[in-house]
């Protein structure tokens, strides 16, 4: 069945920025740049005359900014889904998290490539399949979850010591729903592989400690592995668990991507599966492709707990629903009951 074209409107203030935007775009032959903007207030008069299934915009503009704009595009257009666009730096990533809490979609890193060429290239890989995963997730009809083999099963067999958290698109607030959820007296260590970009990953460290009240960091290689404390994989790097004189240790690498990510799910899933068994709790959160897959088999196997946030509640539902339709998943919930799930699993 072939899709219509998906429509794109590009706001962003820089001409060069719009222009390889434009490129990239049109690299796929099923997405198309309808219209764009140079600011956020001539984005919102263009979309009360056209119509787009997709809005880029740019986080830091003249005349009306991306924040303010993308606060009257969800009042005005609640449904359409925005990708913020966003320099790599320190403001960038805290504005850009700022938006994922106000309801933007997801995000992507502006270029820095030092290339035309490069630059297309760099924003072809991260935004095409963005675009497509957060349109395709809205015209998908919905699988009922009776045709999904979901095993169930009462309590993991051995007490719990440790968490580990899969997420990526739409991550940031699913992360804040379940972790800001968490009973006090929950105390496993927990670790989180969320797909994003350096210096963004420490930004959301500190958002997350501030919602929690949890000591949480950005993990550093070599880290001892403390109950209560949070850790998140830093941006383009893999973090892991490893074991030295008889303690449980963070390590981070920079191997290969997997799943076209790194940080990606799948090793620390697989190093947890490896060094916990079947202690290991395991939560697959919002986030486009797969990624992870492998390591919730590697858990499986080992008899740990998996938990995979449910479609309805899922901005993109396809590294939870992949690993829910592999029959991995012990549970699919909706996210506003995992947090009570885990602390239950926990005898909390």
């Amino acid at each position: 069945m072939s899709h219509p074209v998906i429509k794109v409107l590009l706001v962003d203030d820089s001409a060069v920025i719009r222009g390889l935007m434009t490129q990239a775009i049109n690299l796929d032959d099923q997405i198309s740049v309808v219209g764009s903007a140079m600011h956020g207030q001539a984005a919102l008069t263009w979309l009360n005359a056209h119509q787009a299934d997709v809005v880029v915009l740019d986080v830091e503009m003249p005349v009306m900014d991306g924040i303010s704009c993308l606060k009257q595009l969800r009042q005005s257009h609640p449904d359409l889904p925005v990708i913020m666009a966003s320099s790599l730096t320190r403001a960038g990533a805290e504005i850009t998290l700022q938006a994922l809490d106000l309801g933007a979609a997801g995000c992507v890193a502006k270029p820095v490539a030092s290339n035309a060429a490069e630059a297309i290239a760099q924003m072809a890989h991260d935004l095409l399949p963005l675009i497509k995963a957060l349109v395709r997730n809205r015209q998908t009809d919905s699988q009922s979850l009776t045709q999904l083999q979901v095993r169930t099963t009462a309590s993991p067999v051995k007490t719990p010591m440790v968490l580990v958290i899969g997420s990526s698109t739409g991550g940031p607030n699913a992360l804040k729903t379940v972790l800001s959820a968490l009973p006090e007296k929950f105390s496993l260590p927990i670790l989180i592989a969320q797909h994003m970009p350096p210096l963004f990953t420490r930004t959301l460290a500190e958002h997350i400690q501030r919602d929690t009240g949890r000591p949480t960091s950005e993990a550093v290689d070599g880290a001892l592995i403390e109950r209560g404390h949070i850790y998140i994989a830093p941006g383009d790097y893999h973090m892991v668990v490893d074991k030295q004189n008889d303690r449980m240790v963070i390590r981070l690498n920079q191997e290969a991507p997997e799943h076209f990510c790194r940080p990606s799910v799948n090793p620390l899933y697989n190093s947890a599966a490896n060094w916990y068994g079947s202690s290991v709790l395991a939560v697959m959160l919002t986030g486009m492709g797969d990624d992870g897959i492998e390591g919730a088999r590697s858990i499986s196997e080992r008899q740990g707990y998996i938990i995979a946030q449910d479609e309805q509640s899922s901005v993109v539902w396809g590294m939870p629903g992949a690993i829910a339709k592999a029959g991995l998943a012990n549970q699919v919930l909706p996210l506003r009951n995992i947090a009570s799930e885990l602390a239950r699993l926990c005898s909390l």
